[in-house]
């Protein structure tokens, strides 16, 4: 029987950015959790669709998922528009995961976001050792991103919704900004 201290703690950011590296954490061998703590997510909706995709790809994938359901909603309208808000939201996510790590002696720390070729690498990585020497925990760093597309093909495939925006209230604001200079163009294209 396997006890914390053999598994990693994996932070799953959501359903679909988790495919790839549960795939690879258990082809390796890797005993590992998952743990759904995003309390940047918004708006709730968006939070419930991606709370629910994370236990959906834990049901498909036969992995625990340990899920802290707090939640900031008040504490993300102070960081919209803020060049610092990256750094805010991973700061706030991975101390949990580390302290929940160090609590429950798991053998080391790892993140899902580290899938996608949209999050800041370096950042994190700084943010994550910074963590790891406070709480005395590993992190351990996996470039996933090579398989990105293989991962949102795969989520695709199993019906996991698969969201268009990162997560805070900034990025849904850059996105439906987005949408919005999308359609402008497409009607000034259309009118000449």
């Amino acid at each position: 029987m396997s006890t914390n201290k053999d598994k990693l703690l994996l932070h799953v950011c959501c359903g679909p950015c988790a495919v790839y590296p549960t795939k690879f954490l258990q082809e390796q061998k890797i005993q590992f959790d998952g743990f759904f703590h995003n309390p940047n997510i918004h708006p709730a909706s968006e939070y419930s669709k991606r709370l629910e995709n994370a236990k959906k790809l834990a049901d498909i994938r036969d992995f625990n998922l340990i899920v802290d359901e707090e939640y900031f909603e008040d504490l993300w309208l102070e960081y919209v528009d803020v060049p610092t808000r990256c750094k805010k939201c991973y700061t706030i996510r991975f101390e949990k995961a580390f302290k929940y790590a160090s609590n429950n002696q798991y053998k080391g720390v790892t993140t899902s976001l580290l899938v996608s070729p949209y999050q800041q690498h370096e950042l994190i990585i700084k943010i994550a050792n910074s963590f790891s020497k406070q709480y005395n925990i590993p992190f351990v760093y996996y470039d996933f991103r090579p398989h990105f597309r293989e991962g949102q093909a795969e989520a695709k495939e199993i019906g996991l919704y698969r969201q268009k925006y990162c997560g805070c209230l900034s990025s849904f604001e850059d996105k439906l900004t987005f949408d919005i200079n999308k359609e402008l163009r497409k009607e000034e294209k259309a009118n000449g």
